[in-house]
């Protein structure tokens, strides 16, 4: 039986984060350089890209396996299961609030496709991303990044240095935390969008920023208040529906 350590959490989010990182390298970047005039030979490029995520990933986990647990957060499925018990008991309270919002952010999602400027839906045609890629790096490894690593380091940070750790964290400084992590999300899509050759005009960075940081708000609530694994149920449910409907 694997020892609920911070170093077996710790590998364990890792690998699974890397699962996501994995598939969207080996399905994504062939097709981006497939459009570039000059670029790197693919196996080069591949590695270069799961190495450079690998690393942030690392640094993610790191600083949420350091951090979180005296600000009150946690993964307890992924504790439950390296200790042997309860996973049951650790998933359970996790699904209904995962369920709803994995739901109303897919709801979103489609509607959003609706709207979506025309050099956007025009992305849509050009790669493929799988439905797999979706689901694993979306399920896991953005919210690794993003809530357990960047939201942990948001909310840390103030405790440690104005509230001098007394005590849990002031309500505030969590809110904070929730929407710096949730607006940096956001902006983090604009490289990828021009990286795919969309032009980043103002009403494209203000979809998709908008369009990427609501939902995250919502990821990092469930992330506060029922574990890491609830943000990843949700995200992942969010794309599922998405694509489901997009199907229909």
């Amino acid at each position: 039986m694997v020892k609920n350590t911070r170093v077996g959490l710790g590998v364990a989010l890792w690998l699974a984060a890397m699962a996501g990182v994995v598939i969207l390298s080996v399905t994504v970047v062939p097709q981006i350089l497939a459009r570039l005039p000059h670029r790197l030979p693919l196996g080069v490029a591949i590695a270069v890209s799961m190495l450079q995520s690998g690393a942030l990933v690392a640094v993610a986990v790191w600083a949420g396996i350091t951090l979180s647990r005296p600000l009150g957060l946690g993964a307890p499925v992924f504790e439950a299961a390296l200790s042997g018990t309860g996973v049951g008991a650790a998933l359970r309270p996790q699904l209904i609030p995962a369920a709803m919002v994995g739901l109303v952010v897919g709801a979103a999602l489609v509607l959003l496709e609706r709207i979506a400027p025309a050099e956007l839906l025009a992305l849509g045609n050009t790669y493929e991303i799988p439905l797999a890629a979706k689901l694993l790096y979306g399920r896991i490894t953005e919210e690794t990044l993003m809530r357990w690593g960047l939201m942990t380091v948001f909310i840390w940070l103030p405790w440690r240095f104005l509230q001098k750790r007394a005590a849990p964290p002031r309500l505030i400084y969590v809110v904070g935390g929730i929407v710096s992590a949730a607006v940096l999300f956001g902006v983090a899509h604009l490289p990828a969008v021009a990286g795919m050759g969309a032009p980043v005009t103002p009403a494209i960075a203000t979809f998709v920023v908008v369009g990427n940081t609501v939902p995250a708000l919502l990821f990092g609530y469930l992330y506060w208040r029922w574990g890491l694994e609830a943000a990843m149920i949700a995200h992942a449910l969010a794309h599922l529906v998405s694509v489901l409907a997009g199907a229909a």
